[in-house]
């Protein structure tokens, strides 16, 4: 009797218990109970897949055998050839765009904009047209390819300026991208060293600063083809200085009527002539092939092909520089499948609008934009509460992006980034950064909150553009991927400074079909940077980490020593020294003659004035920059991280002096590429760094 007893106790509950239970129930609870079933059915409905990366991310290159400390890329099959092109219909540049013409069925091909209008558009075989045009106009005026080849292009991005490039590659000419940033001396300098005789310009300002160059010797121009309007003055000007100036509509007319058929280039011709800003001397003309341009071109390519494949559909948002490699592949990669350009409108000021109206789904950036980004971003986060919301939504996205899954549809994306993304236009699928070190944080931060593909890059012009990339599904920050297939890598000894190819350290080299020809006219630089072999000597250090990838990790040119014979890299003492949040920008400097480093740190004006407050200190950022007990409350957490970054006593900066005003281009302290020119920051700087040097020795 006992023992039915307790199995009467023990039976499962019947449904009618269940359902009188239920109904006991406050209401509060029930419907706590029912909002939980349906947010775990919406889960269940929607939770999203993680995507499947092309290769094992634990190891995404290998050593090639025979080869010592040589890696290639393993999307790249065993005994394949490396990359040269991923359509057989196109191996050149011209054949990049006439595909783009077929697979594209005549659609949108370049648009542009003025302020508050849409998007206006021209067609694949009208941009095909107007480059035939214009490209025999340039035959008619006595190019050739075998004689007078280069054709300056000095221009804003925008649809005539790659109408213009096209127009030079349909009959087997040479773009050569001239940019204002170089300075006058430095254009005079590109258009005595390429022999240039016609220049496609923009403005008038333009075609002035050029007859500036050009007025007081003797040169090679004989054209100077305006887009905009122009007056009669700059006529007058131009017949004084032996130049004629014409539109380029005067150009698509005079083709028109003296039309030449097409004389497409092989792979082995020169495809453009593209200077490199350089941190000293002269610009030196890095000679790229279409081969060269294509390789790189099919390589990314290959790279995005799982996840992030490119069609007609896509849109591509043009604002970084044409005359730089980056920009040009980029377009390169969306021409080839048919896709659109949409230029900005020249107003860096207003990209913004630009891309809210446009809408683009592929966007390139650089990392300067994307510290803006990253630096708008949290300062709207102001207060405790939204930071903490902000924190916690973008690490919820990155252990969704660790487990492979890439979305903007979450329930963070609704509570919390879809401002963000719509202020990209909301559409964006692919990004990519490179040109300049970006920093981890900001990187894996925006990689959470746009929900996107997001790549990094690292190359140079001397190998087209990139030479490594990040592969889907790795999208850990600190290291910029394996070898791209169209390329070799390898580390080279720098044994001054402990350095060693076999630890998995060592100068960058690169080997490949999208490496340089040469610098033009310049066989002395062009031997320093290719040796016997082939190999591209990058001037970058880099190290293997064990899943295969490139992390850069030093300098070699700017290594200097210090007066007891250490040597020193001030580029990796910067990278680590720039990690401090009072910090926006920092120039480490010694040499031969002083036994230790000082510093010039220009302080973040949106982040200084609450990291001061926190310390007693007050006032405006001017007043600030000369406050003694700031400036050692900076070089304290600077040392700091500096001793978290493994650095020995004598790579840390014993003192350093605060500037108000941000290194740029347009101050002539960074390069166009927005490296620091180092030469110029210490003559800038000469005094403070005497002073600094003064202070020590008292």
């Amino acid at each position: 009797m006992q023992a039915q007893d307790l199995l009467r106790q023990l039976r499962m509950p019947e449904i009618s218990d269940v359902r009188e239970y239920v109904r006991s129930l406050p209401a509060n609870t029930l419907m706590g109970m029912g909002a939980l079933a349906a947010v775990t059915t919406y889960w269940y409905a929607t939770r999203p897949k993680a995507l499947k990366p092309p290769c094992d991310l634990a190891m995404q290159s290998i050593e090639v055998p025979g080869d010592e400390h040589v890696r290639r890329s393993v999307l790249l099959d065993e005994g394949k050839e490396l990359m040269t092109c991923y359509y057989e219909d196109a191996r050149t540049m011209y054949e990049v765009f006439t595909r783009g013409v077929r697979v594209s069925n005549n659609g949108p091909c370049l648009g542009s904009r003025k302020p508050n209008q849409p998007y206006e558009w021209l067609s694949y075989k009208e941009v095909q047209e107007m480059a035939e045009n214009i490209g025999s106009a340039l035959v008619h005026r006595g190019h050739s390819q075998s004689g007078d080849s280069n054709v300056g292009i000095f221009a804003q991005n925008r649809p005539e300026w790659t109408i213009s490039e096209l127009a030079c590659y349909t009959y087997s000419l040479v773009a050569v991208p001239l940019y204002d940033t170089l300075g006058t001396e430095a254009i005079d300098y590109i258009i005595e060293k390429a022999s240039i005789s016609t220049v496609i310009c923009d403005v008038a300002d333009k075609a002035r600063l050029i007859l500036d160059c050009v007025s007081s010797r003797k040169h090679t121009v004989r054209t100077i083809a305006l887009m905009e309007a122009f007056d009669s003055e700059l006529v007058s000007r131009g017949q004084t200085c032996g130049i004629e100036i014409l539109s380029l509509k005067d150009l698509v007319v005079l083709g028109k009527a003296n039309q030449k058929k097409p004389l497409p280039p092989k792979p082995e011709d020169l495809a453009i002539i593209c200077f490199t800003s350089g941190t000293t001397g002269n610009p030196k003309g890095g000679m790229l092939t279409h081969g060269n341009v294509v390789a790189n071109c099919a390589a990314f390519i290959r790279v995005t092909e799982v996840h992030s494949m490119l069609n007609q559909s896509d849109i591509h948002m043009s604002y970084l520089p044409l005359a730089h490699m980056f920009e040009r592949v980029v377009e390169g990669v969306i021409l080839i499948h048919g896709a659109r350009i949409g230029y900005f409108q020249g107003d860096i000021r207003l990209l913004m609008d630009d891309l809210k109206t446009l809408q683009p789904t592929v966007f390139p950036v650089v990392p300067r934009l994307l510290n803006r980004m990253f630096d708008k971003i949290f300062g709207q986060a102001n207060t405790p509460l939204k930071r903490w919301l902000l924190d916690f939504a973008s690490r919820r996205k990155e252990a969704e992006m660790k487990s492979g899954v890439v979305r903007k549809d979450s329930m963070w994306d609704t509570l919390i980034f879809s401002k963000v993304q719509a202020s990209l236009g909301g559409r964006v699928r692919l990004m990519i950064t490179g040109a300049a070190p970006v920093s981890p944080t900001v990187l894996t931060f925006l990689r959470a909150a746009l929900g996107c593909q997001f790549y990094e890059g690292y190359g140079q012009t001397e190998c087209t553009a990139g030479c490594s990339m990040s592969i889907p599904g790795d999208w850990t920050a600190g290291h910029v991927g394996a070898p791209l297939p169209c390329n070799l890598i390898k580390l080279v000894d720098i044994s001054e400074m402990n350095y060693l190819a076999a630890k998995g350290e060592g100068e960058v080299c690169v080997k490949g079909p999208n490496v340089f020809q040469g610098y033009l006219n310049d066989p002395e630089k062009t031997a320093e940077a290719i040796d016997k072999d082939g190999w591209l000597h990058t001037g970058d250090i880099g190290k293997w980490l064990p899943n295969g990838t490139l992390k850069i990790i030093d300098r070699k040119k700017h290594i200097f020593k210090l007066a007891q014979g250490e040597y020193i890299a001030p580029e990796k003492i910067e990278n680590i020294y720039t990690r401090s949040d009072p910090v926006a920008q920092i120039f480490v400097h010694g040499d031969s003659l002083q036994a230790c480093l000082v510093g010039v740190v220009v302080p973040d004006p949106d982040f200084l004035p609450g990291w001061a407050k926190k310390r007693g200190i007050e006032g405006s950022y001017t007043e600030m920059c000369k406050n003694k007990d700031l400036k050692n409350a900076i070089l304290e957490d600077i040392v700091r991280l500096g001793k978290e970054g493994g650095l020995k006593s004598f790579e840390q900066v014993r003192d350093i002096a605060l500037h108000p005003e941000m290194f740029s281009v347009q101050n002539g302290l960074l390069t166009p590429t927005l490296k620091a020119k180092r030469t110029e920051l210490k003559n800038h700087f000469r005094e403070q760094i005497d002073q600094l040097y003064a202070r020590i020795k008292m």
